[in-house]
């Protein structure tokens, strides 16, 4: 069986690799409500709803659950690089929510449809796309044991002067051995040209320093990356450039938080199409002052259109728009 596309797909400019699974969200009265997620296939569906062109390089399974996930993807004009499905269950994560609606994870990802990948698949798909000026990956994709899959390909991406975007976003519950998932976290980030990190990222990534702004620095510092975005919650959050250049920024106008699923997926979306939309040159150029506040304006209203919402339902680029014009910030 092949997933069919039934909407017009532009020209990949973003390869996104990683984990596509079903969040089982526990509600208040014990029930456990099924929803699309991963923080990768969440940033894929964010992205394809802004307009960018984007390619999901995972494959995805023939059950019921995997059928819903390339359906979402269809609907988001996102292309399947591995359109034929394959015969392995789809990933599931048991989600709880706090009283702030912050969620945590549990993992079950042995032998599932996602991980059936390899470098050289990665890369025979990526060189196949003649536009590609970016690739994106993290979170569960950065486990210890996928390195064999992701460090080559980001190695090999890099090489070929694609900008490099890594979203370090630890989920320490999905590993066995968290030394090993850490230090392979601080590797992939060796590749990568764009760092997102949250403050609770800062701390499982034992990055030293006195604050949470002198650790970012501290990280962005010890990679060759050229641009680390640091979300801060309801704070707000930064972009950092190689050199000293910095801007933080808050929305002035209140979000009602309805949870924060999908949250920094949508906010690193934003951040990707921004960057996109005022053509940086290189992965390697500095942007000026006025640029980098665009830059994080866009992916904060990303993530605030976002939390306003159940589960992970990232926004359109309309809608993103929209609020960016009725919108005023602090910082």
């Amino acid at each position: 069986m092949v997933f069919p596309s039934r909407t017009a797909q532009p020209d990949v400019q973003v390869a996104t690799a990683g984990e596509a699974l079903f969040d089982l969200i526990e509600e208040p009265d014990g029930r456990l409500r099924p929803c699309a997620g991963g923080a990768v296939y969440n940033l894929t569906r964010a992205l394809g709803l802004q307009g960018v062109g984007t390619l999901y390089l995972n494959p995805l399974s023939a059950d019921r659950l995997g059928r819903q996930l390339a359906q979402g993807l269809r609907a988001a004009a996102v292309a399947l690089a591995v359109p034929e499905p394959v015969a392995l269950p789809t990933s599931l994560a048991l989600a709880a929510l706090d009283g702030a609606g912050k969620a945590s994870y549990g993992f079950y990802r042995d032998g599932v449809a996602d991980r059936a990948i390899t470098a050289q698949a990665l890369n025979a798909a990526c060189a196949a796309q003649p536009r590609l000026q970016i690739v994106a990956t993290g979170c569960l994709a950065l486990v210890a044991p996928d390195a064999a899959k992701y460090q080559p390909w980001l190695a090999a991406q890099r090489a070929a002067g694609r900008m490099v975007v890594v979203d370090a976003n630890l989920r320490l519950s999905a590993a066995g051995d968290a030394d090993s998932y850490r230090a392979n976290v601080h590797q992939a980030l060796q590749h990568a040209h764009l760092i997102k990190v949250s403050d609770d990222d800062l701390e499982a990534l034992e990055v030293p320093g006195v604050s949470v702004i002198g650790r970012a620095q501290q990280l962005l510092q010890s990679t060759p990356a050229q641009w680390l975005a640091l979300t801060l919650g309801a704070r707000g959050a930064m972009l950092l450039q190689r050199g000293g250049g910095a801007c933080q920024a808050r929305e002035r106008r209140p979000v009602d938080v309805v949870d924060t699923v999908g949250a920094g997926d949508c906010f690193l979306a934003g951040l990707i199409a921004a960057l996109l939309e005022r053509a940086v040159p290189s992965p390697l150029a500095p942007m000026d002052e006025p640029d980098l506040r665009a830059v994080l304006q866009h992916a904060l209203v990303s993530a605030s259109l976002c939390v306003q919402r159940a589960g992970c339902a990232p926004p359109t680029r309309a809608e993103v728009k929209q609020r960016m014009a009725d919108n005023d910030f602090e910082g």
